[in-house]
């Protein structure tokens, strides 16, 4: 028989190894409390730094826009002026003006009160000019084809131009002028709103805003006129005679320019409807009109009969 007792075995527990596994604890979380406080310690940090940064770049980015805008108010220059002038008369486009013609335009557009309105019957070689030369103000373009009108724009989004479409013929012109003269106390009468009238020279199809706005300056270079079946500028003169003593506020004369003024229908209709005794100078074929506004119930184009009856 065995002894059970004789083959007992006795462990005992050091105490060194219990404080051992307290001391590897405590390390540990240690180790744990200070990766905590150096992981929120960089958070703070970065979050401090990084919006330091933004306000920083925000700033920066701020100083160029406000001074581009205060820029922008900034009328263009003599030497700017004369230089894009320069350039655009030494263009190869065979219809552009000459320089001379384009100075008495660009003349009146800087001495015209900001934000001037500018009034432009054809896209032409100067349409670009024109924009840069009133770059304060409003621009609007009128021409006589909708898909070159529309080409235009596409190529240049800045450009704000529409299309008519003319219903007149140069062989009409002196038959037209003698049926506005009979209507001038209805339909053709020069003080109206033209998006309610019936009168064949009166353009009534541009935009509603068009008719609201108080052209300062209007340039006729549009639509073609070199041959009897064309449409020629017998409206435009109408109308542009009509906006001008139709204005309801602002500059109470209208600068009108007429280019091409050596052509039968540009000099018959300047004279009646834009009148001999409001033209103030003739550079070439450039024709430049000053047109007054006048009252509601104003019934003649011209103050001096005897130079509607003359031209006619």
């Amino acid at each position: 028989m065995k002894n059970g007792n004789g083959n007992t075995k006795l462990i005992l527990l050091h105490p060194y190894i219990q404080k051992q596994g307290s001391s590897n604890r405590l390390w540990l979380l240690a180790f744990i409390s200070v990766f905590t406080i150096a992981f929120l310690l960089t958070l703070i940090y970065t979050r401090e730094s990084f919006s330091a940064k933004t306000t920083v770049a925000t700033a920066t980015v701020a100083g160029p826009v406000s001074s581009g805008s205060n820029f922008g108010n900034v009328p263009m220059s003599t030497t700017v002026i004369n230089t894009l002038l320069y350039y655009a008369s030494r263009s190869n486009d065979s219809f552009r003006m000459n320089y001379a013609e384009m100075k008495p335009i660009s003349d009146v557009l800087r001495k015209c009160s900001s934000p001037c309105n500018f009034l432009v019957f054809g896209l032409t070689a100067e349409t670009l000019l024109w924009k840069a030369l009133n770059h304060n103000g409003r621009t609007v373009f009128i021409d006589e084809n909708r898909y070159y009108a529309a080409y235009f724009e596409e190529l240049h989004p800045e450009i704000d131009a529409y299309d008519v479409q003319y219903t007149t013929k140069i062989r009409e012109t002196r038959e037209l002028v003698a049926a506005a003269k009979k209507q001038i106390r209805n339909e053709c009468r020069p003080v109206q709103n033209l998006l309610f009238s019936e009168c064949k020279l009166g353009i009534n199809d541009l935009p509603n805003h068009v008719y609201e706005v108080d052209w300062d300056v209007i340039l006729i270079d549009g639509p073609r006129g070199d041959g009897p079946e064309f449409p020629g500028r017998m409206s435009p003169i109408f109308t542009a005679g009509v906006l001008a003593r139709s204005k309801k506020g602002g500059n109470p004369k209208t600068h009108i320019f007429v280019h091409d003024y050596y052509r039968d229908v540009e000099m018959i209709c300047g004279d009646e409807f834009l009148c001999r005794e409001n033209l103030v100078e003739h550079y070439e074929t450039l024709a430049h009109f000053v047109v007054e506004k006048m009252e509601e119930n104003s019934f003649q184009y011209c103050r001096n009969k005897t130079s509607s009856s003359s031209s006619s």
